[in-house]
């Protein structure tokens, strides 16, 4: 039988500790080494799920490029569920009063790597389908959309205060709400408006769907995100001791700005222009939204800090990038 001379006096160490630890809490840690002595060791694939993850591709097709199109949209979900994951170790520092400038920097700077690694990955989805696949297996898509995507509408809500995502006709209206005015402003986001028909202009079936599953989930974010968002954490912090950390902060929230703003909803309409754009009619995506006008910023112009852009850049918000990838004009 092994004795305290057989043991180093770090793993002794480490079993006064875990001693303390589990008798703290009433338990018996001998049980918990049984457990261990008994336990399997853990496989790379058990860990993180993989049979599962490689299993949830379900074509509905015999269109060979529909996987890459389910992988390429989960893939997208999960980067954007790593987003929130810093959104909301923001909103926990905020309730905890702990948010310092340099945690705050931090977590813009990881969701920016997220989204420019989206960004240059979407060139699968604007040539990496055969165009003539894609338009024959999006029609069993119906009524489905990216449009449909809860995660990107969170990502929205935790970015900025409400009346920047309220659609541009009624934002002055909105201006400065307070947490009572929420439900009034979440009904004239402007992503409602984007899913209209285009002929009638009734709410789409995508839109109805969505509202059903989400718009409780969606309003409760809001209201849990009022003072946690990213332009109102950024807003609450004191920059006297350090102006480093504000300058950098603002130019991570102005990337971040570009970078869901522009870079993304762009990079989406490059890849409605090349699929969906014909003479003398486009088509209409699968979800029935406007494509058109909701994608391109220059039109919607959602910008979540505007006090960070000069007048100029406001008025050109999103241009020169559609003169650069769709028209290949390098001015």
């Amino acid at each position: 039988m092994p004795n305290n001379k057989d043991f180093s006096p770090e793993i002794l160490d480490k079993l006064n500790a875990l001693q303390k630890k589990y008798a703290a809490m009433g338990q018996d840690i001998s049980s918990y080494l049984d457990g261990l002595l008994y336990a399997d060791f853990l496989t790379y694939w058990d860990y993180i799920n993989l049979d599962t993850l490689l299993n949830l591709q379900q074509p509905i097709t015999p269109y060979p490029d529909e996987k890459v199109f389910i992988i390429y949209h989960q893939i997208t979900e999960l980067y954007f569920k790593l987003c929130l994951h810093e959104f909301d170790r923001v909103a926990q520092s905020v309730e905890a009063g702990e948010l310092t400038p340099a945690f705050l920097l931090e977590r813009v700077r990881r969701i920016n790597r997220y989204f420019e690694a989206l960004t240059s990955s979407f060139d699968i989805m604007v040539d990496g389908m055969d165009a003539g696949e894609f338009l024959k297996f999006r029609m069993s898509l119906l009524p489905a959309s990216g449009f449909q995507s809860a995660q990107y509408r969170k990502i929205e809500i935790c970015s900025t205060s409400i009346d920047r995502i309220a659609h541009q006709n009624h934002r002055e209206k909105f201006s400065n709400p307070t947490i009572e005015d929420l439900p009034l402003v979440f009904k004239h986001l402007y992503w409602r408006e984007g899913a209209s028909e285009l002929k009638s202009g009734t709410k789409t079936l995508t839109l109805k769907q969505f509202e059903k599953k989400y718009d409780r989930d969606l309003l409760d974010m809001a209201e849990a995100y009022f003072s946690a968002n990213i332009r109102s954490a950024a807003a609450s912090l004191d920059f006297s001791s350090d102006d480093k950390f504000k300058d950098e902060l603002r130019h991570e929230m102005r990337w971040l700005d570009v970078n869901v703003n522009i870079n993304w909803t762009l990079a989406h309409y490059k890849s409605a222009v090349r699929y969906l754009q014909r003479n003398p009619e486009d088509i209409a995506a699968t979800g029935g939204t406007n494509w058109q006008k909701y994608l391109p910023p220059r039109f919607q112009k959602r910008i979540f800090f505007p006090e960070l852009w000069s007048e100029q850049e406001l008025e050109d918000w999103g241009k020169t990038w559609v003169k650069k990838e769709i028209f290949g004009i390098n001015s």
